[in-house]
């Protein structure tokens, strides 16, 4: 029999609710049984009646169909309790060039890795060199999946397993059935939950988390403290003292108004991707779930005001928002560059915020919960555990500044100070001015990144980078891109591979419903 050693973790408190909170008690539940025997962790998770949940986007990237699985909550389950549809990508409209400009008016970051068959030619080269056929996408020509969600249909098919289908996808829903959901299933896990308000963090002689005293509940005390409190940061910030980075710099947006729009009839379409459309001095969000779109305008308070900001908002949703009004947010834009800290590491808004754009802010939550759960440090020993997760977490946050910044400051837009100042070099980070500078002679490959660290894959980069129509001037000749005729075959399959597609995939809102009334 294993004998535990002398400072063996056995209390984990997770303070703070919401998404963060409850995925990371459904991972370590998962991963270390939750008081189920003598040798496993007591889990407990506080969190005050009285704070609500941010939610901001409601929307995922594709690792959240491996997390469901992960944790155990089924496709359709989720779909039924959290208000889910289906996500393929991001629609991105006028974030080139100003409305009425000559040029295209959108692009599309589809989530399905360019289509290449077993042995077939890398398509982006040939793609550069017009092998496509001229004034044909990336996006459009390297995947079927802009066809199929232009045309409102799902990613999957009825007979379809759990988590699975013809297309790469994600989700958007809502954030508060979400983290509903994650409540009654880590729950069933043997996670305790508390509900009290937290009032102060006390200190050890170490300068580590002693004890968290709560109103309604007395002193919460544990061997591994995980803060979940928000922007607050009430344990890494407020009592470990933690510096936050600020990025702002890099980053405008920084407010945010929202509001929750029904349709205009029950069996309206449902867009099948995230819509968002650059303004003045941001852009919105719209995201189509079951019963309603969930609107948004995220701005920088340095280039407009709030005034203008819910005209912009009205604007764009129109006779709609008559009756509604809009929930704003103030957002802290950046990150901790330390999020593991003696006993206490922070998961969620707590360690950083980098806008909803490419729906970061969950992603990130997954990738913590992961780490703490997989490193978890069962024999009391936090240092090197701690060197790790804010190695990881630190280049993580680095590469996504990088990655939301690709997506404003390539933009030919001149009509604001906004875009003015998003294309000005001295907002562009170094890292990215080196991928940059690389790009201008050759395509991004996957060698330019380090996949631990990445939460989105190279195909990633290649959508945006190209749909802000990024000018590389690949060398090329026949040596170097010998499958011309080969590239240009594979292109005209998939053209009609997305013909065949949009009479095998269902409606997006019918295969929502058939969802729905599957238990």
């Amino acid at each position: 029999m294993k004998t535990l050693p002398k400072n063996a973790v056995k209390e984990v408190l997770i303070v703070g609710g919401g998404t963060a909170g409850w995925l990371t008690a459904c991972f370590l539940a998962k991963q270390l049984g939750a008081g189920a025997d003598a040798d496993s962790v007591r889990i407990t998770l506080v969190e005050s009646r009285d704070i609500g949940i941010i939610g901001v986007g409601e929307g995922t990237f594709p690792s959240i169909r491996g997390t469901l699985a992960t944790i155990g909550i089924d496709e359709a389950r989720f779909i039924r309790e959290c208000n889910g549809t289906f996500k393929q990508g991001i629609r991105f409209n006028h974030w080139v060039r100003e409305p009425g400009a000559k040029g295209a008016d959108h692009y599309f970051h589809p989530f399905s890795l360019p289509s290449q068959r077993p042995g077939g030619p890398e398509l982006l080269p040939y793609w550069l060199q017009g092998a496509a056929g001229d004034g044909v996408a990336f996006a459009a020509a390297a995947t079927m999946q802009k066809r199929v969600a232009d045309a409102s249909r799902a990613p999957k098919r009825p007979g379809d397993a759990d988590f699975t289908g013809p297309l790469n996808y994600a989700y958007h829903f809502d954030a508060g059935k979400f983290a509903a959901l994650l409540c009654t299933h880590a729950q069933s896990l043997g996670v305790r939950h508390v509900q009290a308000t937290v009032e102060r963090v006390a200190l050890d002689d170490d300068g580590a988390i002693g004890a968290v005293h709560t109103k309604e509940a007395g002193v919460l005390t544990a061997d591994l403290y995980i803060d979940c409190t928000g922007f607050r940061a009430a344990l890494i910030g407020e009592a470990l003292g933690t510096s936050f980075r600020n990025i702002n710099d890099v980053l405008f947006v920084d407010r945010a108004l929202a509001m929750q729009v029904p349709y205009e009839r029950p069996d309206a379409p449902i867009a099948s991707y995230t819509i968002a459309t650059a303004h003045e001095a941001g852009w919105t969000w719209d995201i189509g779930l079951h019963q309603r779109r969930g609107i948004g305008y995220v701005y920088s308070s340095r280039h407009t005001d709030d005034t203008r900001a819910e005209e912009i908002l009205r604007g764009y949703i129109g006779k709609p928002a008559e009756d509604l009004n809009p929930r704003q947010l103030k957002l802290n834009v950046g990150y901790r560059e330390q999020h593991w800290v003696k006993n206490c590491v922070a998961v969620g808004l707590s360690g950083g915020f980098l806008e909803p754009l490419e729906s970061s802010g969950i992603g990130l939550i997954e990738t913590a919960a992961y780490l703490v759960s997989y490193l978890f440090p069962h024999d009391g020993d936090f240092a090197p555990v701690a060197k790790v997760y804010n190695e990881m977490m630190k280049a993580r946050y680095e590469r996504i500044v990088d990655f939301v910044k690709l997506h404003y400051c390539l933009t030919q837009r001149r009509d604001n100070a906004f875009w003015i100042d998003n294309a000005d070099a001295a907002s562009i980070p170094d890292s990215l001015q080196d991928k940059l500078a690389m790009w201008r002679k050759r395509a991004p490959h996957r060698m330019d990144f380090v996949v631990d660290y990445e939460m989105y894959p190279p195909s990633s980069w290649q959508y945006v980078l190209y749909g802000m129509e990024y000018p590389t001037a690949l060398y090329a000749n026949a040596r170097t891109l010998p499958r011309m005729e080969e590239a240009r075959q594979e292109f005209a399959m998939i053209a009609q591979v997305s013909q065949r597609a949009l009479a095998d995939l269902p409606d997006h809102r019918a295969m929502v419903e058939h969802l729905l009334r599957r238990h």
